[in-house]
Order: structure tokens, then C-alpha cells, then sequence
């Protein structure tokens, strides 16, 4: 029996975490992202250290038809996929009518409609195989407005409402759909988004690895929507939607903002 995980965004951060995780625990990976050069290199890896097969699909998923694309090169290369980790995604810093809204529509286009796409085909596959597993990679930023980051935490909202509706629908198919919601993780993430300089960025945050084995333990235990840290968690699960919506907005500003 395969014991096989599609894992987006793999060349580096939280997806490279992920896929050596899964190795590690003599699982085959699927790597999909747009450096074909970083994912060759982290499948030799992967095969060399932990003897499983390591199947490479180069991909920029924010294209039109891009993840449809995937996911019939997954099918004709005749692999079957057991778990789905969509963690692709970015942000952007900066006001939204001072940013350029093509990037903000390129980020709704990856965050958003590819995770779609992925989730629906696959998860089709999985419920009619009798199970399967989709861990999608949200934030903490889904539970709040973000000033600065306004389309990203509004991508991240999406998720976690889209995961949580996919887990109850295909749970009795033998089917869960986790979110992993952390905060801010030290990786690539804050340079590509602008975000340096940053409040989020100066108080520090969590490794790659250790959300990754978080979020991998959420999902094998099927859990709807999982916090990496407790208190975070109590934060943005009971303090965030009781506070008035005014002081959330300036506080997110503050952490966000130059």
C-alpha cells in the first residue's frame, strides 16, 4: 500500500520541512513548486537518506490551469496520492491601492483558486479510494483583518472556512481536511512579502520544522484547525473576535506597518 503526499510549495521553508518529514517516516513525496533546480536537489536527498521515491513536478500553480495541469501529470505518471499538503502561498505588504493589484490578484489566484483545484481533485480521489488526508497550510492571519496584508489575511480566511466545510463533507468517506494555522514562521516568506522591518517580523517566530511536524501530527489525528502555539491559539480563537473590531484593526497595523 503507497503511502504517498503531495506537498506544494517544497522547494524550501515549511514545504521542504514537510516532505522531509514525511521521508523520514519512509513515505514517498510528490514535490511540487516553480524551482525545478531546488526540488531535484531535495529529492536526490530524500531518496539517498531515506530510500523512499521522490517524484518531481516543476509547476507555478498561480497560472491559469497550472494546478489542473498537476494534477493530470500526477494521474498519467500513474501515482496516487494519500495525502495533500497545499502549503503554496504568499503575501504582500503595503496599502491595496498602493500596491500594484495584479499582485494582489496573482496572490488570490495561488492561495486561493490552486488550493481549490488541488483539494477538489484530489479529495474526489481520495473519497472514491476509500480515504486520504489534506493538510491546507492557512495563518493565524485567517481569524482577523489584516491592514497591510489585507488580501493575504482575506486568502487565509478563505482557507480556513473552505477546510473546515470540506472536512464535514468528506469525513464519512473515510476523508479529513486539516488547517494549519501558525504564526509567524521563520522562513523566505517575510523577504518575498515585504514584510521585513516589520513588527511581526522583529518579535521572532517559530522554525519550519517544528510547524511542520506540528501541523503533520494535526492532520494525522484529522483535526479541523490547528494553532502551532497554545497561547497564540487562545488568542486568536477567544481574545481576537471578542475584542472591538477598531482595536483589532489598529493592533494588526501596528505589527504589520513600517
Amino acid at each position: 500500500m503507497t503511502n504517498t503526499a503531495l506537498i506544494t510549495g517544497a522547494s524550501s521553508g515549511i514545504g521542504a520541512a514537510f516532505a522531509r518529514l514525511h521521508a523520514e517516516k519512509g513515505g514517498d513525496v510528490v514535490l511540487s513548486a516553480r524551482s525545478a533546480d531546488a526540488l531535484e536537489k531535495l529529492a536526490a536527498e530524500l531518496e539517498a537518506e531515506h530510500g523512499i521515491a521522490a517524484h518531481v513536478f516543476p509547476a507555478d500553480l498561480g497560472q491559469e490551469g497550472a494546478a489542473q495541469q498537476l494534477y493530470d501529470r500526477v494521474k498519467a505518471a500513474g501515482l496516487k496520492v494519500n495525502i495533500l499538503i497545499n502549503n503554496a502561498g504568499f503575501g504582500g505588504q503595503g496599502k491595496l491601492t498602493e500596491r500594484a493589484v495584479a499582485e494582489d490578484l496573482a496572490m488570490i489566484d495561488l492561495n486561493i483558486k490552486a488550493l481549490v483545484v488541488l483539494t477538489h481533485a484530489f479529495g474526489r480521489d481520495m473519497a472514491a479510494n476509500g480515504g486520504g488526508k489534506i493538510l491546507n497550510v492557512g495563518s493565524t492571519a485567517g481569524f482577523m483583518p489584516g491592514p497591510y496584508q489585507a488580501t493575504y489575511f482575506a486568502t487565509k480566511a478563505f482557507v480556513n472556512s473552505f477546510s473546515q466545510a470540506v472536512d464535514h463533507e468528506l469525513r464519512d468517506q473515510g476523508v479529513t481536511c486539516t488547517v494549519l494555522a501558525p504564526g509567524y514562521v521563520e522562513t523566505g516568506f517575510a523577504k518575498a512579502a515585504n514584510l521585513e522591518g516589520t513588527g511581526l517580523v522583529k518579535g521572532g517566530g517559530a522554525t519550519a520544522r517544528s510547524v511542520a511536524e506540528h501541523g503533520y501530527r494535526a492532520m494525522q489525528a484529522g483535526k479541523l484547525v490547528s494553532v502551532n502555539e497554545t497561547l497564540l491559539g487562545f488568542v486568536v480563537n477567544w481574545l481576537i473576535p471578542m475584542a472591538p473590531r477598531r482595536m483589532v484593526l489598529k493592533m494588526i497595523e501596528k505589527m504589520q506597518k513600517k
